[in-house]
């Protein structure tokens, strides 16, 4: 194990350690330039700042929007897949496909999809009389509807990976068990949240941690579709954390913003851990 450690400490280990270092200096964007000992006046100013608290609000509705939608979407697939058994192996193969795409390349898809006067979700709603005209929904370019309208590339690409970890889930889910509910005279409902939900209790913690993570630090998708924009609607914390670091040249700022977000990161996945998996538990 040696080798793997002495990897993960040179290029995770020390770059976090000099990341949260960084925090608690004032450091000029100059190379060579004089580093000044601030304390925590950075984290002072980062919860001071309109904009960090802004970001994170949106940050937070972002990520419960994405992976709520994708959870339920993907436990769906999941429950269709194993009724289907192996007759869904086809299906299975095409929903994955998504995975496959980079996210840019996504985000670029669903720009022009979604894209006013002439995006094709537009003009498809408008042909179907759903819309009086093909602008009617300015998908990325209303500020009351654009941190909505980035997340749909993000719940389209990694639906299949949620769908792929709870079916694979499903597949240790004791099929006796569920025919005993059944000769009991259990309806499906009761099944599904007495039995089947809680012994996935371990998959859906990993799932949701993971996924929540990911979405959490969503960066190029939304960048891709509206830099920030409009009005600063789509702006979640990575991109605030780039723009402080790369255009405002605040590396102290930026690195204290990115430790906080980091420690609630890790906070958010031990109450997960606790609530949803609950280790050592029977029930």
């Amino acid at each position: 194990m040696a080798p793997a450690a002495l990897f993960l400490a040179g290029f995770v280990l020390w770059p976090l350690v000099r990341f949260i270092y960084d925090s608690f200096f004032e450091i000029s964007p100059f190379a060579g330039a004089p580093r000044t000992f601030v304390g925590f006046a950075n984290y002072a100013t980062a919860f001071a700042s309109d904009a960090f608290q802004s970001a994170s609000v949106r940050t937070i509705v972002y990520t419960v929007f994405v992976v709520s939608a994708e959870f339920v979407l993907g436990l769906a697939v999941a429950l269709l897949f194993t009724a289907l058994g192996r007759r869904s192996a086809a299906f299975r193969t095409v929903f994955m496909y998504p995975l496959m795409i980079a996210p840019v390349v996504a985000g670029l898809l669903w720009r022009f999809l979604l894209i006013d006067n002439f995006g094709i979700v537009n003009q498809l709603l408008y042909e179907a009389h759903i819309l009086s005209s093909p602008d009617q929904i300015q998908w990325l370019s209303n500020p009351d509807i654009a941190l909505f309208s980035v997340a749909l590339p993000d719940i389209w690409l990694t639906t299949s990976f949620i769908t792929l970890v709870l079916f694979a889930g499903l597949q240790n889910v004791p099929g006796d068990v569920i025919e005993a509910a059944r000769i009991d005279g259990a309806r499906y409902p009761r099944i599904l949240f007495s039995i089947i939900i809680p012994l996935l209790r371990p998959v859906i913690a990993v799932a949701l941690i993971v996924r929540g993570i990911d979405a959490a630090r969503a960066f190029d998708i939304i960048l891709i579709q509206t830099d920030g924009g409009p009005q600063g609607s789509t702006t979640t914390l990575s991109l605030l954390i780039y723009r402080t670091m790369t255009r405002f040249g605040d590396p102290g700022l930026a690195s204290a913003m990115g430790t906080v977000y980091l420690i609630v990161m890790l906070a958010v996945a031990i109450v997960a851990i606790l609530l949803i998996w609950r280790p050592g538990s029977r029930r």
